[in-house]
Parts: C-alpha cells; sequence; structure tokens
C-alpha cells in the first residue's frame, strides 16, 4: 500500500500471541483491529491422555502511536500544494522618496516648525510684585491698574480698595455724608482685608496692584498702615494728572463714586503733597489708559532696580 507523501505512516502492532512467545511478527495494515478484551484463539498442541490447557489472556494496552506531523510549508494537510495565485505586481519605490511627513488618517499634516525665541522681557517682566497705586478721585487710578494688571504675562490680581469698602451693603459709611468714625473704622477694615488678600495672592506666586487714594498728610490713612499690612517690598507709585482732567473723569461718573468738584478741588490740592517724598509720580494728563499703563510698568522696573524711600 503506498502512503500519501506527507502524511504520517502507521505505528507497528505486535499481537498478544507474539509478545507471548516471544515472536516479533508485525502485524499488516489489513487486518483487522486489535482488542485486548478479545484473546486471538490458537490451537494447541496435541498429546494423547493429556486434556488441552487454554491459553492464558493477556490483556495488553493499545499502542499509542506518536502525534501527526504537521505538513511541509507550503503544502496542504491531504499533501496537494496550493493553488498557485496571480503573480503580484512588483512594488516600485520612488526614485528620490521624500521626508516622511505626520498623517492623520487622510489629512496630511504641515512638518512642525522650531518655535520662535520669546521676546525680550522689558519693564517688569515675570517679577511677582506688590503695587499700590495712589491718586486722587478721577485720577484714573483703578482703571489704570486692570489694565496694567491684565496685560502683564504672569499671574497679577487687582484688589480695588473702594471696591472692597462697598462690601458693606447694609451700613455703609459713605465718605461722601463725612468722615467720621464708623467711616473711618470700616476704611481700615476695607484695609486690612485687602492687605490679607495681598499676602495671599503673594505666598501663591501671584502679584498684585492696589489702588486707594492715600493722604500724604494724613497718618491714620497714610502709608504705614498700608506697609504694615502688605509688607515691606510693597512699591508705591502716585498717579496725579492735572485739575482739569480729574474735574471732567469725575463728571462722567454716577453713584457714590462721583464727587463734587469742591470735594474734587480739594483732594487734589492735597495730593500735591506727594511731590518732594522720594515716591515716583507719573502725570498721565496726555497719556491714555494704555500708555499709561505702559509708564507704570517702567517706573515699577525702576523700582525694583532702586527700591524708593519711604
Amino acid at each position: 500500500m503506498q502512503h500519501a507523501v506527507g502524511a504520517p505512516l502507521p505505528p507497528p502492532e505486535r499481537s498478544g500471541w507474539a509478545a507471548a512467545q516471544g515472536g516479533h511478527q508485525a502485524q499488516s495494515p489489513h487486518s483487522p483491529p486489535h482488542h485486548p478484551s478479545a484473546p486471538h484463539a490458537h490451537p494447541a498442541p496435541s498429546h494423547p491422555g493429556v486434556a488441552p490447557h487454554p491459553a492464558p489472556q493477556v490483556h495488553h494496552p493499545a499502542p499509542q502511536g506518536p502525534p501527526p506531523s504537521p505538513p511541509a510549508p507550503g503544502w496542504a494537510a491531504g499533501g496537494m500544494p496550493p493553488h498557485p495565485g496571480p503573480p503580484h505586481p512588483p512594488q516600485q519605490t520612488p526614485a528620490h522618496p521624500g521626508p516622511p511627513r505626520d498623517t492623520t488618517a487622510h489629512v496630511q499634516l504641515p512638518p512642525v516648525g522650531i518655535p520662535a525665541a520669546p521676546p525680550a522681557e522689558a519693564g517688569t517682566g515675570t517679577a511677582t510684585l506688590a503695587v499700590l497705586l495712589i491718586g486722587p478721585a478721577g485720577a484714573g487710578k483703578t482703571t489704570v491698574a486692570r489694565h496694567w494688571a491684565q496685560r502683564r504675562r504672569v499671574p497679577t490680581a487687582h484688589i480695588s480698595l473702594d471696591d472692597v469698602r462697598e462690601w458693606v451693603c447694609s451700613g455703609f459709611a459713605d465718605p461722601q455724608s463725612g468722615w467720621n468714625e464708623h467711616s473711618e473704622a470700616q476704611y481700615r477694615l476695607a484695609r486690612r482685608t485687602c492687605g490679607f488678600a495681598a499676602r495671599n495672592f503673594l505666598a501663591n506666586g501671584i502679584s498684585c496692584i492696589l489702588d486707594d487714594a492715600v493722604f500724604p498728610d494724613r497718618p491714620v490713612v497714610g502709608l504705614g498702615g498700608w506697609k504694615r499690612h502688605v509688607g515691606p517690598g510693597l512699591l508705591p507709585v502716585v498717579l496725579l494728572p492735572g485739575l482739569e482732567i480729574v474735574l471732567e473723569r469725575n463728571a462722567e461718573r454716577s453713584g457714590n463714586r462721583r464727587l463734587s468738584d469742591e470735594e474734587v478741588a480739594s483732594i487734589h490740592g492735597r495730593m500735591a503733597g506727594w511731590y518732594g517724598s522720594g515716591l515716583p509720580i507719573i502725570d498721565n494728563s496726555k497719556y491714555d489708559v494704555e500708555t499709561t499703563a505702559r509708564v507704570l510698568d517702567e517706573v515699577l522696573a525702576r523700582s525694583i532696580a532702586s527700591p524708593p524711600s519711604w
């Protein structure tokens, strides 16, 4: 019998009688399968006068053949080669391949360039500062302080003392009604609150700018309280435009922020006492908000290099 190429050959088997007699006859592949429970019957030799003895039954387990070997590469399990498919066309390689580009799905992305160097720092740069902007009503200190804080490249907070004072809704002591013990107590409370907020911002790496109408001739509302509540690193700057500019800006106000012309003129005259104090003074009579904020940043940069004595 011929076996297919690549198919495993049947293992040889030994019969029970051949194993008992020591024979070496191999079982033919055409012989019926061997069952251990059914012994083979062989004729026993005949001797006169001796009764034949039955042959001993020998049970052999069914032999376990080796596992079938896998088919050769390129051949099927049945020994037949696979059906050849159509030849694949050779892949053409471009003569001058370009540099690989990043792709997302089917959309080509442009190559990533080198980021441009950041511009050189000017003014205060990224320094952490505590600034006190001083000026009379109508000087534009609140508007300039907010604009300067918004244009910095580092986190900067703006704290307005007038806004904090107006947190008191019921029982607010309006300074327009006269400066008395109640208005002074609420002012001191607002200044302590602003100082606490400034120290908290500075402790977390956030600069801050505060604005207040600090009078040079009144120690009760002077620089000493701000220095005590914020810290010795506080940088004060005075914003003092001309009287006519202050009167025009005050006329555009409404509510309790608008003062009478007499009050505005009186406050402006008292602010003139800052001349000769050693503090930097900015006359923003002819400056817009953007220019004033830029000049303020330059003045602060000089104050960092040479702090004023106050």
